[in-house]
């Protein structure tokens, strides 16, 4: 697992470094280029011609003391300094004059097709208003030159609050990022300007990240081994038993796909309750899972029984993928919000009858006071831990707001859904947020190729599987977001981002699971 930062976040953690602990800036400065310079070597050649175009902050010193060391080290190098030199920081003006006194060319005009190594330092993580004039043109030639770029810290123009383009932003092939990644390089379109993102130890001491709360986090490919450990000594009951609520008339695949996703992920027993005429489809694409139907004939009563029977029999419950909006799902629905005492994961058609049934309307002086209080009926419902994994327009039915505004705001929505409640939000998207416990989870792995009919209900089966298992209903969550991507990326190596389906993404669990068995 690894944190990611904002702006405000990383500069109380430089602050703390530099103010308090007592490392000097230049040294850090010094630091920073020296790691830049160990990624740049990996690829570039004397050979190369390569142009460092600097800006008048600290960012810019970064950049100038990576061509300084360069340059010693007997590559060819020449700075171009964007913007005036009377309004260079401290440490910028020091960096610059020790490179004058080295013979470092300094450029003075924009030939940047002259080289073919560029080293961004324009702009650093705190940028906070809209790019313009020659800083804006500088960034534009940039990206027309079409040469290898490395941005120091963050591309110029990107937001690290948020991803955001501020008016213009550099498209670099290599990020190197100093201390820990930034949230701007993890959401788009920031991920897609930042290419390859590399994270180096610059030297901020643990003391310095305690000063600010790291509650925004991404897992690597070592994560996986937070999976619950199997034992020999088990039988099916160890891994838990996965009820899936799904499937109306002719919606049979949606459950398939839940519930073959959960068997791959772990889970030991799984039943399926769906509609009676889905009977055949099921069984014989799925002959291990279990199969009840919920439209038995006899009393509402007698109904009510048996949905309750299959409640206490599970350890983690789905309900609401091809389920349908008639008034039958919705008091299944209503039923297991009520009744559960095992974790629930709402996906699907019931999201869409949880904005209908339960969401409540009313003034409040805030966003996210607004979510809390729309969502309020829900909280006092809830009997058990409840994970919604909603896309972008199911959240925008849940929230009441525009789908636009919630794409160009993902971080900010995510921690005004977990604002003051108990909810679990999976927020469905490019970059994945989990968001509960005060806590945000940014999801790295996956594909385009997942962006098809079923994959979402794949992912519920494996959340519900991860649950089963044992694992906290929040960690379970983050966990499964990140395997259902990994398996995704599996899908595509096969199949390509063209062709893959969700049942691709299905097969695919094993291949990442199964290296947890050596």
């Amino acid at each position: 697992m690894k944190y990611a930062v904002d702006s405000k976040r990383m500069k109380i953690i430089d602050d703390y470094t530099i103010d308090i602990i007592g490392t000097p800036a230049m040294e850090l400065m010094e630091r920073a280029a020296r790691q830049l310079v160990a990624v740049m070597q990996l690829r570039i050649t004397k050979k190369d011609r390569i142009l460092a175009v600097c800006g008048p902050g600290n960012n810019g010193g970064d950049g100038v003391a990576a061509g300084r060391i360069l340059f010693s080290q007997g590559y060819q190098v020449a700075i171009l300094l964007v913007g005036n030199e009377d309004k260079c920081s401290v440490q910028m003006k020091a960096q610059l004059e020790v490179a004058k006194n080295l013979g470092i060319p300094l450029e003075n005009n924009n030939k940047l097709s002259e080289y073919n190594i560029i080293i961004d330092a324009i702009f650093g993580v705190g940028l906070s208003k809209p790019v313009t004039g020659v800083f804006e043109e500088v960034i534009k030639s940039i990206n027309d030159c079409q040469n290898i770029v490395y941005a120091v810290d963050i591309p110029s123009g990107i937001s690290a609050e948020d991803g955001k383009i501020r008016s213009a932003a550099v498209v670099a092939d290599e990020t190197v990022t100093f201390g820990h990644n930034k949230i701007g390089l993890l959401l788009y379109p920031g991920a897609e300007c930042a290419g390859n993102v590399t994270v180096v130890d610059i030297g901020f001491p643990e003391e310095a990240s305690k000063q600010v709360q790291l509650d925004t986090f991404y897992y690597e490919t070592e994560d996986i081994h937070r999976m619950p450990k199997r034992k020999n000594y088990s039988h099916k009951g160890t891994y838990g038993k996965v009820l899936i609520i799904a499937g109306s008339k002719g919606m049979a695949g949606a459950a398939c796909l839940s519930a073959k996703s959960a068997y791959r992920g772990g889970a030991g027993l799984v039943m399926v309750l769906s509609s009676e005429c889905n009977r055949i489809i099921i069984q014989t694409q799925l002959p291990e899972a279990l199969f009840a139907a919920y439209d038995d004939e006899g009393s509402d009563t007698e109904k009510q029984q048996q949905l309750l029977k299959h409640l206490g029999w599970a350890t983690a419950i789905v309900v609401g993928p091809g389920l349908g909006l008639s008034e039958e799902s919705a008091i299944l629905l209503d039923t297991v919000l009520r009744e559960s005492k095992v974790p629930v994961i709402v996906d699907g058609d019931a999201i869409t009858l949880l904005a209908k049934q339960y969401v409540v309307d009313g003034e409040c002086n805030s966003q996210a006071n607004q979510i809390t209080t729309r969502l309020s009926r829900l909280n006092e419902r809830m009997s058990a831990p409840l994970i919604l994994t909603p896309h972008l327009m199911e959240l925008s039915r849940l929230l009441g707001l525009p789908v636009s505004e919630i794409a160009n705001n993902l971080i900010d929505t995510a921690r005004q859904c977990s604002y003051n409640n108990k909810l679990i939000y999976v927020i469905k998207d490019a970059r994945t947020i989990v968001a509960g416990n005060d806590r945000y989870y940014i999801n790295v792995s996956g594909n385009h190729g997942m962006s098809t009919g079923g994959s979402g209900d794949v992912l519920t089966g494996i959340i519900a599987a991860v649950i089963a298992q044992g694992m906290e209903p929040y960690e379970a969550a983050c966990l499964a977001v990140y395997i259902h991507g990994m398996a995704g990326d599996e899908a595509a190596k096969e199949k390509g981002t063209y062709s893959m389906m969700a049942s691709d993404i299905v097969s695919s669990i094993e291949k990442v699971l199964m290296n947890l068995d050596e």
